[in-house]
């Protein structure tokens, strides 16, 4: 059974996540680092413990990294620093090589000054509620919910943690991901995105090592250009690579690449609903589906359930976050789940999204079944659907307020079976975000229109991104 993240007053729905140096402070992050050193070195009692550590190329994911590890020294425990690197990526260490807990230091696809922690268990999951409910009240002072009388004891003599380069981590991760590769791309005109960010390195290694002739973007990370018009969410660049260059397909990753979404041989974008039909169809055929039922959200695309009706496989929807799909394929024991955001899981080969696994195994069906991308993709006939995210003061009184839910309850009552439409809170930044679907584009975008209007006229907003 998956643990249900914590979403308290530091952990949200994918770790602790604020604007570096504001909301999310080095000392915040030496605190973190204190905490998880003792209550691992606890854990391990008679063995050193051990926290293997990853980050993405914002500028200050360097001072959280250093921050940390002198917290989880300080306080005991072994520090393995892999340096930058992708979350699954972390994942993949922690689980595959023993270590007590992983730490990934990314905002994923937020801009530049935003920064995060995200805290793994030795199964590569996340962190459950237990432990994270712990790190928090350290965070506030509480030892007493710790068992400590006063701050947490400092270890000393030989004792104390010691700092190990852990690069070679990072590389047994990239030849995993190539070993699961059974195709040479020597074929294949492959444009890839890098968002600036973890996926900088580890992308073209991986591709390169496949044979693909490479066009590469969004690889020439500064520390404030991470997401800054690149990656999975600002796919023009990639569009336009695509096109210029007449690939075969074009792969983007976010910051931290646990997502990936395509661009077809045409220049279309290939969602991730999309990508999930092909993956699914793929494992069906293999006899590696298991249930064949995939698992996706209420944001999922009806187009895609669909598609797989017709293909004889079931769909089952989660709420809203990676955590949510993850644990239904853990309860149900399914193989395949993910999100229209291209965060895409393959329960075979790992225990959360991986952008650069999902990007394989797309090039391996291509390379199956001689097939174009676009041709893949071609059977889920996608509804319109649009989403519009607005930075807001106060989340919880934008989607509490009166006018803005009689406003998507209206939307609601004349979509009726038609169309569909969510309203919801980020967990991650002081975002809501509208969605809505319906039969044709003019009245999905005037019912979307309509439910914006009502949150900028309660005085919610200012602005509108999406």
């Amino acid at each position: 059974m998956a643990h249900k993240q914590n979403s308290g007053r530091y952990f949200g729905t994918d770790g602790f996540r604020g604007e570096a140096g504001k909301t999310l402070t080095s000392m915040q992050a030496y605190r973190v680092g204190r905490f998880l050193g003792w209550y691992y070195a606890e854990q391990a009692r008679e063995a050193r413990a051990r926290i293997v550590i990853g980050k993405d190329t914002r500028r200050s994911s360097y001072m959280l990294e250093y921050a940390l590890v002198a917290g989880i020294t300080a306080s005991g425990a072994d520090a393995y620093m892999l340096h930058v690197i992708t979350t699954p990526g972390v994942s993949y260490v922690t689980s595959r090589e023993g270590f007590d807990c992983g730490v990934m230091i990314t905002a994923s696809h937020n801009p530049y000054y935003d920064n995060g922690i995200k805290l793994i268990d030795s199964r590569g999951e996340k962190l459950g509620d237990g432990v994270t409910a712990l790190v928090e009240a350290y965070l506030d002072g509480d030892t007493a919910a710790l068992g400590v009388e006063g701050d947490l004891p400092f270890a000393t003599g030989e004792a104390l943690g010691c700092i190990h380069d852990h690069a070679a981590g990072r590389n047994r991760y990239i030849g995993y991901l190539v070993s699961l590769a059974a195709h040479s791309y020597r074929h294949l005109r492959i444009g890839l995105d890098c968002a600036n960010g973890a996926a900088s390195l580890l992308a073209p290694a991986v591709f390169g090592a496949l044979g693909g002739e490479l066009f590469v973007i969004g690889d020439e990370p500064n520390g404030l250009n991470i997401n800054e018009n690149c990656g999975s969410t600002k796919l023009e660049r990639l569009r336009t690579l695509v096109l210029t260059h007449h690939l075969d397909v074009g792969f983007a990753f976010d910051g931290d690449a646990d997502r990936c979404l395509a661009i077809d041989e045409h220049g279309r974008t290939v969602s991730g609903d999309e990508i999930l039909y092909i993956l699914a169809k793929r494992l069906a055929a293999r006899g590696m589906l298991s249930g064949r039922t995939v698992v996706g959200t209420v944001m999922t695309n009806s187009g895609l359930p669909a598609a797989l009706a017709e293909a004889g496989i079931a769909f089952e929807r989660t709420a809203v976050g990676d955590r949510f799909v993850f644990e239904r394929m853990q309860e149900r024991d399914l193989s395949l789940g993910g999100e229209s955001s291209g965060h895409i899981i393959m329960r075979k080969y790992a225990t959360t999204g991986d952008g650069i696994l999902t990007a394989i195994m797309l090039s391996e069906e291509m390379a199956d079944s001689k097939r174009p991308l676009s041709a893949l993709a071609s059977p889920v006939k996608l509804c319109p659907q649009h989403t519009a995210s607005l930075r807001v003061r106060d989340k919880a009184a934008a989607v509490l307020d009166t006018e803005v839910v009689a406003a998507v309850e209206a939307v609601r009552s004349t979509l009726g079976t038609r169309g569909s439409v969510l309203l919801r809170a980020s967990g991650t930044e002081p975002v809501v975000r509208v969605t809505v679907e319906a039969p044709s584009e003019d009245e999905c975008r005037a019912h979307l229109s309509g439910i914006v209007d009502a949150i900028k006229g309660g005085g919610h907003t200012d602005e509108a991104r999406g």
